[in-house]
């Protein structure tokens, strides 16, 4: 047992509740990703925006959240992160406030990526101020995990709320639910959060953060770009310009005094480790939510909505997982209980391949993968935050912080990119043979690429050759989504022996018993 973690300072009761109101900035943001779903067919009409510009207002506050997660933790670090926490709060609320009463496709667009930069002050700073309030290492364990299970869970229940807001109100109340959550914060921050900087004060190098931003964005950009309307020169040159732009940033990383992002340490096993384990684990849970969506609304029928509550219950899965995955970890070591994780996912992907639109009930079967996907990548993802998180120097927690969400968000974006191809070119190898052959070519070729065309293209046909396509894709994307999940599972067996060999540490499995 190791006495340093035993003398650590307990959190007492104020530490819990300020966690509490620490989870509502992070719900908030993590919502804000997927609230609009619901909404879109209420903007497109009132706002009658391109397809181009539909696309940024979806897409705008993801990439801007990426590209800047670096830089603000950065900065939370030199001014305070509870300041920081402050200031992109009140931004959060008066960009909301601009979002829900904008006039035009154009200043939603704008809205929404300063929406962006707001949300990217505030998820670093909830990280910082948890690795501050909670010294001891076991109950720092149960906040994170806590921490994570919440983040995760927003973007579950944001399209949710936004389908019973848009029962009830126009499409600017998705925006105006954050305005309350803020204000909250706002009111109640200053009492229970306690401040805390760097006591290094070094400046934060403007030419570091322009270039990560310009690396990121390009790249976050190229891949999804690329992943839902595959092969195009415009995307494909942003990513390689992403990559090279990333180059110059890591040589500047190497060289100056003060780096934005420290690479050395990234070449640590463990810590390097830790976040490519990160990455994986978002990766994988991106691609398992993309299947997860299609199935339910597009192979079972149902509604957005109906289909957004049925997925609400993996998350139940995921609420359990978290705290557990904490506790066993101060007896068996963060290490072993992240590789069981990443076995649990897989076996979660392999329940998933065996779901037959014949047999017992798919949905029951897609319920039960998909809950044990979640539970083992939040456990992951829990523990990793957790460990990079503790061993970071305290006056860089804010930078840490930051770092463990861009791997997040690029393993999430490069999740549905890679996995998004293979699921779509193994449903075009396989609808193909089946689809009637009297169909025109137009039609053929929308049913062809993904299942929601061909649903799209059977609502313009007969009875009978409706029936006929409907049929062909929904089989071809079931042999999709099992290849898919096949893939994602070896993906996740391999991940389990890389985070055994990483992340092995005798010395850090005794410091986390203690």
């Amino acid at each position: 047992m190791n006495k340093t973690a035993n003398a650590a300072p307990l959190a007492g009761r104020k530490e819990w509740i300020a966690l509490c109101i620490l989870c509502l900035p992070l719900m908030v943001v993590s919502m804000d990703v997927s609230v609009l779903f619901f909404a879109a067919p209420a903007i497109a009409t009132d706002l009658l925006p391109t397809a181009t510009e539909q696309l940024w207002i979806f897409d705008i506050y993801g990439f801007i959240l990426a590209g800047l997660l670096l830089t603000m933790g950065a900065v939370g670090d030199r001014i305070g992160r509870r300041r920081l926490l402050m200031i992109g709060s009140v931004g959060f609320a008066l960009s909301s406030l601009f979002a829900a009463y904008a006039h035009s496709a154009g200043t939603l667009i704008l809205a929404r990526g300063i929406l962006g930069v707001a949300g990217s002050t505030l998820m670093p700073s909830t990280i910082a101020l948890v690795r501050t309030m909670f010294q001891n290492p076991a109950q720092r364990t149960k906040a994170l995990s806590i921490w994570s299970a919440v983040m995760a869970s927003g973007v579950t229940v944001g399209p949710i709320i936004g389908g019973l807001l848009l029962d009830h109100f126009s499409w600017g109340s998705v925006f105006l639910i954050n305005i309350p959550a803020m204000a909250l914060l706002l009111v109640i921050a200053p009492f229970l959060l306690p401040e805390s900087r760097s006591a290094e004060r070094s400046p934060v190098d403007v030419y570091s953060s322009i270039l990560a931003l310009a690396a990121i964005l390009p790249v976050t950009y190229g891949v999804k770009t690329l992943a839902e309307h595959g092969w195009a020169l415009t995307p494909a040159t942003l990513l390689a310009a992403g990559l090279l732009i990333g180059i110059v940033f890591v040589r500047r990383q190497l060289t100056i005094q003060n780096p934005l992002l420290d690479i050395r340490a990234l070449l640590e096993r463990r810590t390097g480790g830790s976040i490519l384990v990160n990455f994986i684990a978002t990766f994988a849970l991106m691609a398992s939510a993309l299947m997860n969506t299609q199935f339910l609304q597009s192979v079972l029928g149902y509604s957005p909505f109906v289909a957004s509550l049925w997925s609400v219950l993996p998350s139940i899965a995921v609420g359990a997982a978290a705290p557990l995955a904490a506790k066993l970890s101060q007896t068996q070591g963060r290490p072993r209980i992240m590789a069981g994780g990443f076995l649990l996912a897989a076996i979660g992907f392999g329940i998933l391949t065996q779901v037959r639109l014949e047999g017992f009930s798919p949905l029951v079967g897609i319920l039960v993968g998909a809950g044990l996907v979640a539970a083992g990548i939040v456990s992951v993802m829990t523990l990793v935050t957790d460990y990079v998180v503790g061993v970071a120097p305290a006056d860089r927690a804010g930078a840490v912080g930051g770092l463990i969400e861009t791997s997040s968000e690029l393993g999430g974006a490069f999740g549905i990119a890679l996995l998004g191809c293979v699921l779509a070119a193994v449903y075009r190898h396989a609808v193909s043979p089946h689809l009637p052959s009297t169909l025109a070519p137009e039609t053929a070729l929308s049913a062809g690429q993904t299942i929601a065309g061909a649903s799209a293209a059977a609502s313009h046909l007969p009875a009978e050759a409706a029936s006929q396509v409907m049929d062909a894709s929904r089989e071809a994307f079931m042999t999709a989504m099992h290849v898919t999940c096949l893939v994602s599972a070896v993906i996740l067996l391999l991940a389990t022996a890389v985070t055994l060999v990483l992340l092995r540490d005798k010395k850090a499995v005794v410091d986390v018993a203690a």
